[in-house]
């Protein structure tokens, strides 16, 4: 069964080299310093509320087709 791929936006080049400079510069990892700045960015907007409320649905689904025991 094929898997269902997600958007995957293409970030320039100039903002993939201040990220890499500012993940050295801070000690982490590029992807936990992007991961960190977006999670600041849209933690109180509308736009995290719903990807929220659609990912809480998802997690019930998913517990819901398990099987007990």
């Amino acid at each position: 069964m094929a898997r269902q791929s997600c958007y995957q936006p293409v970030i320039s080049r100039s903002l993939i080299r201040a990220l890499y400079f500012e993940g050295k510069h801070r000690g982490v990892p590029m992807t936990k310093l992007v991961d960190e700045l977006l999670t600041d960015s849209l933690r109180d907007t509308s736009g995290w509320q719903k990807a929220k409320e659609i990912e809480e649905k998802m997690a019930s689904c998913s517990r819901q087709d398990r099987p007990v025991g």
